[in-house]
């Protein structure tokens, strides 16, 4: 094994966004849920997290479907508020560091990245390359955010570990040969990376 690519949310770091919905519901004209199914979960947010639509675009669709009363620059402070850090993955990362490539695989939009850059910037600091869906134009699961991966990787597919919270999203990695773990907090995962060949 010399390469392992980390999923970011919920991985290396925790998110949240209703963190950002309840800060936005007293200004909005529409419920928190009725926010999310919009925005995050609806194609507005897909459409940002593949870089179809850039932040001043996004901003003004979210404030205009939402009927949010604020400036443009709460929102985005709003949207980027959502992450702390999981210090499993945290720790572990400077430990593998010295023995394998380490890339970072995320789903994400510019003002999430720009936000856990800085905030993650000691532990990130640690990766080779930063593979972002907002930069590539693609999102997992599907195959092209893979085989941009594997374009940065050290070796061969079954040289290839990834590590994400959601199953459908390594499955599609395994689709292409890698490796591939299910994280999820405190369950065992040194001990499947072992398994999977990782000395630790």
């Amino acid at each position: 094994m010399k390469t392992i690519i980390f999923d970011f949310g919920n991985v290396v770091g925790f998110f949240d966004h209703w963190r950002t919905l309840h800060k936005l519901e007293p200004i909005a004209a529409k419920s928190a849920q009725e926010m999310y199914d919009l925005v995050c979960a609806g194609p507005l947010g897909d459409d940002f997290e593949t870089g179809t639509i850039g932040e001043q675009e996004f901003l003004q669709r979210f404030q205009a479907a939402c009927g949010l009363q604020c400036t443009p620059e709460f929102l985005e402070a709003a949207c980027a508020d959502i992450f702390w850090p999981n210090p499993e993955i945290c720790d572990l990362i400077p430990k593998l560091k010295p023995r394998y490539r380490i890339l970072l695989g995320s789903n994400t939009n510019i003002i999430h990245a720009r936000c856990f850059k800085r905030q993650f910037a000691d532990v990130l600091r640690q990766f080779d390359a930063l593979v972002l869906s907002h930069e590539i134009g693609v999102r997992k699961p599907k195959v092209g955010f893979y085989q941009h991966c594997q374009t940065l990787a050290d070796g061969k597919p079954e040289e290839v570990l990834f590590v994400d919270d959601l199953a459908e999203n390594v499955q599609s990695a395994r689709t292409l040969g890698w490796q591939g773990i299910v994280y999820q907090p405190k369950d065992g995962l040194l001990a499947k990376l072992q398994s999977a060949g990782i000395a630790v």
